[in-house]
């Protein structure tokens, strides 16, 4: 079983605030966690589900783990490494939302599960992780990388906080590089998400979906990402006809 005692570095490592535009991002992401996990339902018919475990089960999390969710909202990842690691295991979930964490905290609560204890939720910065090198033995990021500010610096920091052996499953929207696949993410953006996150009075803040897709890092450029971040072998799958992608990198 793996050890669970996690180091936390000195607080002059650890950093809550991003540099340039992150202080926006951080406000969306609070503004939306409300309404964060019935948009994920009604946008997704309820598929984010099975790419989330599909995520969690790339990840290699196992009975006993210590294991890591970055950019964890409310915490659905969390919950499924929980299940995998056990009372035994111990998951920590960060993210740079406050509100998100609160509803995660409460969901923890409310569900009640006795493995549900092995969670702790961390205030932090994915660029700047705040824990000792080699800490995890696995490590999820769901909906996360392509929210960072600098995605080299966060793939760099996931590495240095890996075990030797261990696994990143990263999942996201896929960039990808065929037309007809980027035109059924943009008119679902624009038909579909804008206007059901409208009705929650969120249409300006979702509006950042479309371009946040574009300047995204196709499934070769993330492979790419995490071999020169020192992992030895990285692979993108593309899922759900191409609409979403699972980037898995090994140490």
């Amino acid at each position: 079983m793996a050890s669970l005692q996690l180091t936390l570095l000195p607080s002059s490592r650890f950093r809550t605030v991003p540099v340039r535009c992150a202080v926006e991002r951080r406000e969306l992401f609070n503004r939306i966690a409300p309404a964060y996990d019935n948009l994920n339902d009604l946008l997704s018919l309820g598929q984010h589900r099975i790419w989330k475990r599909m995520a969690v089960s790339w990840s290699g999390a196992k009975q006993g783990d210590c294991v890591l969710d970055l950019c964890c909202g409310s915490g659905d990842l969390a919950f499924l490494l929980s299940e995998k690691v056990g009372s035994n295991g111990k998951v920590i979930g960060l993210d740079f939302s406050k509100e998100q964490l609160s509803i995660a905290s409460s969901r923890q609560r409310l569900l009640a599960k006795a493995c549900y204890n092995n969670i702790e939720w961390v205030e932090g910065d994915a660029m700047y992780l705040p824990f000792s090198d080699t800490s995890f033995d696995a490590i999820t990021m769901g909906y996360g990388l392509r929210n960072v500010v600098d995605k080299r610096m966060a793939m760099q920091e996931i590495f240095r906080v890996l075990k030797p052996g261990s696994s990143v499953s990263v999942l996201d929207f896929n960039k990808s590089s065929q037309p007809f696949v980027t035109a059924i993410q943009e008119w679902m953006i624009e038909n579909v998400v804008v206007p059901v996150a409208t009705g929650y009075g969120l249409a300006e803040d979702y509006q950042y979906l479309k371009s946040s897709i574009k300047e995204f890092l196709t499934g070769k450029e993330l492979e790419t990402l995490a071999v020169e971040a020192g992992f030895s072998n990285a692979k993108h799958y593309e899922i759900s006809g191409g609409l979403m992608g699972n980037l898995v990198a090994r140490y």
